[in-house]
């Protein structure tokens, strides 16, 4: 049976913020439009299947025998749905009264929409940069390095980051953050479902991309609001995540820009995986020092 959206929550090893985000969608009063919920859990060694199973036995689950990565966990359940709308949410995010009912109102209204978000509010209630242009070499250095706490003023991080756009506003943008990300079911069956090149990070941004290219629209839909706590899953391997964080980007610029147009990107990227690792290792040393 269709339904008007299909809500799909890739999880690994969050159980307490996978319940809490299950709990949002099953708040009363629950949403007008008809909704099913899909949870793909990449191999978790907690007990994060055994509670969606005793707790949410109304929950589709699929089980996955190894972590398949974030685009190819969405991708099982994308092809399984039947919803007119896919709602990718992220397991450390929870809706808020009425989210669904205003994505999907507003979606049903703009049909050259493709790709819509929520207003996106941190745990405190401040907001959350959920919505950005495109990046270019400048955003890259502000963004990542520590140029970005010198001068956070600069009109690149600016730029990028959208910070003066009016968050109370329906906004066309460039692209949106999968933590909670509206797809039209029509566009995924003209340009495809998320690309699993991408094991984790950029699939968001390869998504708005392909609907941008596909002559619709990426739109910031205020009206609708999630909390998201950033990271929750990804900060069980701080190290990895940031090697695949760096990898996405490089498979990014090639994949839409070719090898020549993407050489200058990937220069950044393979400085600020440098400046990364440095990082990390330096935060390694400190730690061996102190158990000292």
């Amino acid at each position: 049976m269709t339904v008007d959206v299909s809500v799909i929550i890739v999880n690994w090893n969050t159980p307490v913020y996978l319940k809490a985000c299950l709990e949002s969608l099953y708040a009363e009063p629950l949403p007008k439009v008809s909704y099913d919920v899909w949870v793909v859990d990449n191999a978790s060694s907690d007990n994060s299947v055994a509670m969606v199973k005793r707790d949410f036995p109304q929950v589709n689950l699929i089980e996955n025998t190894e972590n398949a990565g974030f685009s190819k966990a969405n991708n099982l359940a994308i092809k399984a749905s039947t919803g007119r709308y896919v709602f990718l949410l992220n397991s450390d995010a929870a809706v808020h009264p009425g989210a669904l009912d205003k994505l999907i109102e507003y979606a049903d209204s703009d049909k050259q929409a493709g790709v819509m978000g929520p207003k996106v509010l941190n745990p405190d209630g401040s907001l959350q940069y959920s919505c950005r242009s495109f990046p270019n070499l400048w955003a890259g250095f502000f963004r990542n390095t520590k140029l970005g706490k010198l001068f956070p003023n600069n009109k690149h991080l600016k730029m990028y980051m959208l910070s003066d756009l009016d968050h109370s506003k329906v906004s066309i943008v460039g692209w949106l953050s999968g933590c909670a990300m509206l797809i039209r079911r029509s566009l995924i069956e003209r340009v495809g479902p998320m690309d699993e090149a991408f094991f984790m990070y950029c699939e968001d941004v390869d998504m708005c991309k392909r609907s941008w290219d596909a002559g619709c629209t990426v739109m910031y839909v205020p009206m609708a609001t999630v909390t998201h706590a950033i990271g929750k899953s990804s900060d069980k391997s701080y190290e990895r995540a940031t090697a695949l964080l760096c990898d996405s980007w490089r498979i990014y610029y090639i994949k839409h820009f070719g090898d020549r147009g993407a050489l200058r990107i990937l220069a950044v990227t393979f400085g600020l995986w440098a400046y990364k690792t440095y990082r990390i290792q330096k935060r390694r040393a400190m730690a061996r020092r102190q158990q000292k």
